[in-house]
């Protein structure tokens, strides 16, 4: 049985081109510095995001945690979304690492609410209360299903009329900027610091990299060491990021355009479920709770049929396309999901 994996975009295998670069990539040593092709892609990124500098990480989760150390002191406090990547998948490391403490807004989709952010914000009042020492938003955004952050610019010139740095999970900005036309400058540049992955929906098997200034940058290289992360002949790695900078960006289209075709697929089985003129880039979730249907049921039931998904809680399916799965494959996954909601 060919198993078509639409669990996550991090599911992806280097292709043979990829694979090529890898193999052929010049390396040194880069706890040194020494690595040219680490070097090369830190450069290039931060070029492409409009920042100074660039540090090239082995998770998104580690240059968030990188990110947010840099802006929030010690007992300093970070805003964001309730359902945000930042407060819901790194294992609470911001507070564990960093002493960093959070309080959120919630919205649909995960969006930027800026009259709840208005009222969240803590001027520094002295030894009684915590102060906001910056706001960070995730665009697109994972468990709000793949959303753009279409309020990103009016946060921003609010935080820049305040004095408050913004700090951007940009893990699938590629597909915000494909998917709205803008360039990843547009959003990035507006961040002190702000990370992009390159082994989500660009194909790479291993990396992230973080932005930001030159003085943010160097701090985070020393923090990155300190927390066991520092690397060597990481050229290897850094080869697939370049090489799919250079080729993977644009195609995203392609996954948008599948994400489409399911969430079509999965309303027409189970209408309220998803609502296809929604979906924005290649995340869909759709709501179980009117099917009668538990997404463990579905999971499994997709599993047996050689389909795998997954879950964003109790009642949504979450769906999720990308390189390695083609129009056929998704078309295909999105007809044995139907079956088992409709």
């Amino acid at each position: 049985m060919t198993v078509i994996d639409l669990r996550s975009d991090t599911v992806t295998r280097p292709s043979a081109e990829m694979l090529a670069a890898m193999t052929s990539a010049p390396v040194g040593d880069d706890v040194y510095g020494e690595d040219p092709t680490v070097n090369a892609l830190e450069e290039r990124v931060a070029e492409l995001l409009g920042h100074e500098a660039g540090l090239f990480t082995v998770t998104g989760s580690l240059a968030n945690v990188l990110g947010v150390r840099g802006l929030v002191p010690r007992g300093g406090e970070v805003l964001c979304e309730a359902s945000a990547h930042i407060v819901r998948a790194e294992l609470g490391s911001h507070a564990a690492v960093s002493g960093v403490t959070t309080r959120t807004w919630s919205a649909p989709a995960g969006q930027i609410d800026l009259e709840q952010i208005r009222a969240l914000i803590a001027p520094d009042l002295g030894p009684y209360f915590v102060t906001t020492s910056a706001v960070s938003v995730e665009n697109t955004h994972n468990f709000g299903g793949g959303a753009i952050q279409h309020g990103y610019d009016a946060l921003a010139d609010e935080l820049e009329a305040r004095g408050l740095p913004l700090h951007l999970d940009g893990a699938r900005l590629w597909n915000a900027a494909v998917a709205s036309g803008r360039t990843a400058a547009s959003y990035a540049a507006r961040a002190a610091a702000a990370s992009v992955c390159l082994s989500k929906g660009l194909g790479a098997p291993v990396g992230s990299v973080l932005v930001g200034s030159t003085e943010l940058i160097r701090e985070a290289r020393v923090w990155r060491k300190r927390l066991g992360a520092g690397w060597r002949q990481a050229g290897v790695l850094a080869a697939a990021g370049l090489y799919a900078l250079d080729h993977n960006i644009e195609r995203l289209a392609d996954d948008h355009a599948n994400a489409r075709l399911i969430a079509e697929v999965l309303a027409d089985a189970a209408p309220g479920s998803v609502k296809p003129d929604q979906v924005e880039t290649n995340i869909v979730v759709a709501n179980l709770s009117a099917t009668g249907k538990s997404v463990a049921e579905v999971v499994a039931g997709a599993k047996d049929q050689g389909v795998l998904v997954g879950g964003v809680g109790a009642t949504q399916l979450r769906v999720v396309t990308h390189l390695d799965a083609s129009t056929a494959d998704c078309r295909s996954a999105a007809e044995i999901l139907a079956r088992l909601i409709g």
